[in-house]
């Protein structure tokens, strides 16, 4: 299965410069966990790295921060790990734990950013995919039994 399948598309983006306050209202009203942060510069579309709920907790309220005064970039996750929209989701999670993060910034052929593939992302994938299968494997069963009872001589 390829991360295009299976990758979060509809991402939220916050500057570096932006306080967590913020980040955490954009994070409560999207639903989501993680947030890609960009350059404070509009024209830079380089992601400098993601903000994740967990940041926000472990950085900032664990050490007593007020979140209003401390901005995203000082405690955010700076590293950025990526892979292709073609790559295989085995390509990804090995990815994911040599670089030992939760998520990967997707790009496209041309190398922009494109969505964001979580570890969750990829679970729900494998898990549709074993649902399949569990279904095609349920269905011949039937199958087979219906044929065999076709095949039993009547009583």
């Amino acid at each position: 299965m390829r991360v295009e399948r299976v990758y979060t598309r509809s991402v939220i983006g916050v500057p570096g410069s932006c306080d967590l306050r913020e980040a955490a209202a954009l994070m409560q009203k999207y639903h989501v966990g993680a947030l890609l942060v960009s350059a404070d510069d509009p024209n830079d579309l380089t992601v400098q790295g993601f903000l994740t709920d967990r940041d926000i907790v472990v950085q900032a309220v664990a050490q007593d921060l007020a979140p209003r005064e401390v901005r995203v970039s000082d405690v955010m996750t700076p590293a950025v790990a990526t892979i292709g929209e073609k790559a295989e989701l085995h390509e990804a999670l090995e990815r994911m734990r040599g670089a030992g993060v939760r998520r990967l910034v997707v790009t496209d052929v041309e190398g922009r950013v494109s969505g964001m593939l979580s570890l969750d992302d990829v679970l729900d994938g494998l898990a549709a995919e074993l649902s399949t299968v569990a279904t095609i494997i349920k269905n011949e069963r039937t199958r087979e039994e219906a044929l065999l009872d076709e095949m039993r001589p009547a009583a």
